[in-house]
């Protein structure tokens, strides 16, 4: 049986269409594309929950706190402390964030500009639902799109974060190595995406949706892949 997921479209979604596309004809889900306020009552029936890039609310305030505090997110809270996968890209990951899923802050990028290119992010841990199946150090070529993907803790926060195995994926050069140059945001030593101590609430700012086919890739890989079937599989052991 193929995996039921719900796609949650906010007011200013923009990448939910791509997120539907890698899951639905790529992976050969079954995905229902459902507006928040109507996900709310729904919520249950589904083998993960996704929330998908884009600008909800138009990041009027700050980046996904408008999002964060709709009612569908309280329902989201009650899903994840059941062990279900849920997801958030981009914008995704800034309303986990800002719902308090995940721990840090997404703030300005550090040349405060909007940032649209291809970046290798090295796999630095496999207990998530999102990495299950790749190898630690594993290098994927996944594109970024945003203009507030600073990923920033504190020091106290970062030292959890790195002692509890919750950094998920990190920024790197071609050669694997997290240097200044590879970081195209200034993120807090080059974290990418994090997960909960539970490892099935993950968040990364690139986006895995535009990495799953070779055919769009300008290195001719599916990298993107490795981070649905990680979900897949992630479901299934459960």
């Amino acid at each position: 049986m193929p995996m039921h997921v719900l796609v949650i479209q906010f007011s200013g979604s923009t990448c939910d269409r791509d997120l539907v596309n890698a899951m639905r004809n790529v992976m050969g889900w079954n995905v229902d594309f459902v507006w928040y306020q109507e996900a709310q009552n729904i919520i249950e029936n589904y083998d993960a929950i996704f929330l998908p890039g884009g600008f909800a609310y138009g990041d009027y305030l700050r980046a996904g706190i408008i999002a964060a505090f709709t009612p569908v997110m309280k329902k989201v809270k009650e899903i994840a402390k059941e062990g279900i996968p849920v997801l958030g890209i981009c914008n995704g990951f800034q309303i986990l964030v800002e719902s308090e899923l995940l721990p840090g802050a997404l703030i300005g990028n550090e040349t405060l500009r909007f940032s649209c290119k291809w970046t290798n992010l090295r796999v630095e841990t496999t207990r998530s639902s999102a990495t299950n199946i790749a190898k630690k150090g594993d290098v994927w070529k996944i594109p970024i799109a945003h203009g507030e993907g600073r990923y920033y803790l504190d020091k106290v926060g970062l030292k959890q974060l790195n002692e509890n195995d919750q950094v998920v994926w990190r920024y790197v050069n071609d050669e694997g190595e997290t240097t200044k140059e590879a970081n195209p945001n200034g993120s807090i030593e080059n974290i990418a995406g994090i997960c909960n101590l539970e490892g099935n609430i993950v968040g990364l700012m690139p986006h895995p949706e535009r990495a799953a086919e070779n055919i769009i890739s300008p290195f001719n890989t599916d990298h993107g892949k490795s981070y649905f079937h990680s979900i897949e599989n992630f479901f299934r052991r459960k």
